[in-house]
């Protein structure tokens, strides 16, 4: 075999999944999640999770493993995707990572920070704070107290801007501090790699898009948001696209076919979001439009 991975990056409903299926039944290989939403058991309509018989075709690593409840972060995918790489060496199949997740295929590639874990009683009593003072207030504070970090963030990214708060508490130095640090290398640092990134015209994309979500409220995509309806918004999981809009259903707060419209444009602007973060980070990749045999180039990659 000719490289040690396969990475096929790509914005959501661009067909990478797919894109990888093929690949691992046509190179022995195992199919490794890229994404931050698919982690997530609860959620396997809302968040485009391979179903039961993409698994049966070829095994899939660290797909639905994660309660929705739990703060998952790029620390512990790191861990997660090292053992599941080393699992798949071990059995000789090709590793296949794919997703949407910059950061992910960033830290496999180039490492992580090696920022200490913040306790359970730091990150609640921080989550308090933010409710006691306000998201403004709160995210005055941080820049405060880390200035860096409270110029590149937002006072509505809840969850980062939690995370900065957090490594302070904790570590009483600033996340960009560590972040400048020499990384913890990544399980695909030096090795060879096949990096592709999969970019449909932008018309293409959204139709896809578009049809997808539709999909989505034919498989029960309404119910599964109901389920949800108890994620607090500070977790991880509060960003899987779509489910504020189908929550807004249940509660007769949005109709229908304005929160399927609703969804639909959120999902294209994080595509939009994507698309950019990978022209900035993965331009030396190889791009690929998904028309006509573009698998040929990506199985070319492990003859």
């Amino acid at each position: 075999m000719s490289v040690d991975a396969v990475l096929i990056a790509g914005p959501t409903a661009s067909g990478k999944s797919a894109a990888a299926l093929a690949l691992a039944e046509h190179a022995d290989g195992v199919v490794i999640n890229t994404d931050s939403m698919q982690v997530y058991r609860e959620a396997r309509i809302l968040t485009a999770r391979p179903g039961a018989e993409a698994e049966a075709r070829a095994p899939h690593r660290l797909y639905g493993y994660v309660g929705v409840d739990e703060f998952y972060s790029v620390a512990r995918y790191l861990a997660d995707a090292t053992a599941a790489f080393a699992d798949a060496r071990r059995a000789k199949l090709l590793p296949i990572f794919t997703g949407g997740t910059g950061m992910y295929f960033g830290a496999l590639t180039d490492g992580l920070a090696d920022i200490p874990a913040v306790s359970a009683e730091i990150r609640n009593a921080v989550q308090t704070r933010r409710e006691e003072i306000g998201a403004d207030a709160f995210f005055e504070e941080l820049k405060a107290r880390d200035p860096e970090s409270g110029a590149r963030l937002r006072a509505s990214d809840t969850q980062r801007v939690l995370r900065a708060y957090e490594v302070f508490e904790a570590t009483k130095r600033p996340l960009s501090d560590w972040q400048r640090e020499k990384p913890l290398p990544g399980p695909l640092a030096g090795l060879n790699l096949a990096r592709f990134v999969i970019a449909p015209p932008r018309a293409d994309l959204h139709r896809r898009i578009n049809h997808r979500f539709e999909t989505m409220l034919v498989d029960g995509a309404v119910d599964e948001a109901i389920r949800l309806s108890s994620i607090d918004s500070s977790k991880p999981a509060a960003k899987i696209l779509g489910l504020r809009e189908l929550r807004a259903v249940s509660t007769r707060t949005m109709a229908v076919d304005e929160a399927k419209s609703s969804a639909q444009a959120a999902t294209r602007q994080y595509a939009k979001r994507q698309l950019t973060w990978f022209r900035h980070r993965m331009a030396d990749w190889i791009w690929l439009e998904p028309f006509g045999n573009f698998l040929t180039e990506i199985f070319t990659s492990v003859a």
